[in-house]
């Protein structure tokens, strides 16, 4: 117990105004940085994390791949030992998880953008070659496309053009950052063609959601979890099937799968990188503020995130790309100074 009001004690002094945890159910304190988050962001936090501990004498942070949504309840559940000092994300924190930080007492949360992704769409090297466009990939997927009943079965059923063998997507489950981006950069993209399913975002909101982000749940969609890897092994074993995740997958395995054009542009670093390819996304970290000074070394494994992302950064090479020059000089900032997201940032 004496411990855990040392931790908490300590975590007060480093910021102007702290809650009393003292009694919060909290755990003692530890040397190790405990992260948690999203799968996409998990091989850079990994890649970082063994970097971090061969360069000094601290301990190999604990990392935890629980998804965006599922890391940010755990994040933001309180401040002390027993919760995560850094949430990964594979989309922006939002409002209302930021004001769920702040009413558990986690009122100093720092944003860190690392790099960029792109939601690749892929297929197995040896499988049919085709091309999507983001309508084509709402009404593949949606619960109801345009407001109707999806009867659609084969590829075929959606447009001619497409093969005709059975529509088979493997993608991320709700709790993952990388499903709201695909709902989002995608899936609404190709809902918003119809006229009238656009305005609802203005008259109806709910129903525009319901419409235009819901996943059929019928089995042409299957939800793979939060092990993106599994994913491309579904890919290999059945090369008729579609995968949805994260770029640096494709990536790590250009030797069994490969991207499928969407809108007639692959997804390439370059194509990424320009905001030409449909789907690309930027990538995060959220740090305790709270922490810093509490948990040995969490600055500077922040520190070596952002370095790592540079654009002749080992990331880079993982897969990662790079942020703009711009944004890499702004997030630099942010770190020296540990600066805080207002929610007003957000809204």
């Amino acid at each position: 117990m004496l411990r855990k009001i040392a931790f908490l004690a300590t975590a007060c002094l480093a910021i102007s105004a702290c809650q009393d945890q003292a009694s919060g159910g909290q755990g003692g304190t530890r040397s190790e940085i405990r992260i948690v988050g999203s799968s996409t962001v998990f091989p850079f936090a990994k890649a970082v994390s063994e970097q971090f501990s061969i360069n000094g004498s601290h301990s190999s942070p604990i990392l935890e791949s629980t998804g965006t949504g599922g890391g940010m309840s755990l994040f933001c559940a309180g401040v002390g030992a027993d919760t995560p000092d850094i949430e990964n994300a594979s989309r922006r924190i939002k409002a209302s998880e930021l004001e769920l930080c702040e009413s558990n007492g986690v009122t100093d949360v720092v944003e860190v953008q690392i790099g960029i992704d792109g939601i690749a769409v892929a297929q197995a090297n040896d499988g049919t070659a085709f091309s999507l466009t983001p309508v084509q990939i709402y009404r593949a997927i949606a619960e109801r496309p345009f407001g109707k009943e999806n009867s659609a079965k084969n590829w075929s059923d959606i447009d001619p053009s497409l093969p005709k063998f059975p529509i088979s997507v493997y993608g991320p489950p709700s709790t993952s950052g990388t499903r709201d981006a695909l709902t989002e950069l995608i899936m609404e993209v190709g809902c918003v063609t119809d006229p009238a399913t656009k305005a609802l975002k203005d008259s109806n909101k709910t129903e525009f959601e319901a419409i235009c982000h819901e996943i059929r749940a019928d089995g042409a969609y299957v939800d793979a979890g939060e092990n993106d890897n599994l994913i491309v092994q579904k890919l290999k074993a059945n090369p008729n099937s579609v995968g949805i995740f994260g770029y640096s997958f494709l990536e790590e395995n250009l030797d069994s799968v490969r991207g499928i054009p969407v809108s007639g542009v692959n997804p390439t670093y370059e194509a990424i990188a320009s905001g030409n390819y449909p789907g690309a996304r930027p990538l995060y970290i959220y740090v305790k503020k709270q922490h810093i000074g509490v948990i040995p070394g969490l600055k500077d494994y922040v520190q070596e995130f952002l370095t790592a992302g540079a654009r002749d950064g080992y990331l880079v090479k993982a897969g990662l790309i790079a942020a703009p020059d711009d944004v890499r000089e702004k997030m630099a900032g942010v770190v020296q100074n540990m600066t805080p997201l207002a929610i007003s940032d957000l809204k």
